[in-house]
């Protein structure tokens, strides 16, 4: 769920690295963990150098929320295949499991308003960074792997919880669509709590 706007670009960029001010702050500099660290950049958002646009509207974050949460959960179906960690696998599928009903919800919700999602370049750029990143995932096994995935999880939730509260939210003008926004709110702090406990009890 992120927006294009200004704003959601600084939350994002701090939380998880589209670019380089992204990378910084969510993983770090530096080291031998510079792939892992890649790998979760790109898979959590996409390399966001393009210019954002000023505004976005309801039909774009819809298209946002679905993309974004697509992304996450087909994430969750390579690592429940590749991890090795139980704690990470049944992260993963908690991931498909909770981020597929949120799509769920927002696709009948959209239906039934008869709002058709609008592509844009925030949701172009996060299917275009998820599919560098996951080529990246694809190279590592083990617990390289299990370390590369929950270091794009942290990310990616943080970067989730900054957009939502910065501009989806504050930009969403239909009271159904801001509703499930906030409801699902809880569950990505939850997620980005999980993951953090996780992430802190493998291996460096």
């Amino acid at each position: 769920m992120f927006s294009s706007s200004p704003a959601v670009h600084r939350s994002v960029l701090s939380s998880i690295g589209i670019v380089a001010m992204l990378g910084a702050a969510a993983c770090g500099g530096g080291s031998d963990a510079t792939a892992d660290s890649a790998a979760a950049d790109s898979l959590a958002m996409g390399a966001a150098a393009a210019p954002a646009p000023a505004a976005i509207n309801d039909a774009q974050i819809a298209h946002i929320v679905v993309t974004a949460n697509s992304i996450d959960s087909a994430a969750g179906v390579a690592a429940l295949d590749k991890a090795q960690n139980k704690d990470v696998k049944d992260f993963a599928q908690m991931m498909i499991t909770d981020h597929g009903a949120v799509n769920a919800q927002a696709v009948a919700l959209a239906t039934r308003l008869g709002v058709t999602p609008e592509d844009n370049d925030t949701s172009r750029q996060l299917k275009a960074g998820a599919e560098e990143s996951a080529t990246k995932l694809q190279g590592l096994t083990g617990a390289a792997f299990d370390r590369a995935y929950m270091e794009r999880e942290v990310a990616f939730h943080e970067a989730v919880i900054g957009a939502l509260d910065d501009t989806l939210l504050p930009n969403t003008q239909n009271a159904e669509l801001k509703d499930l926004l906030e409801k699902s709110r809880p569950a990505f702090v939850a997620h980005l709590d999980r993951a953090r406990t996780i992430l802190a009890s493998l291996p460096s």
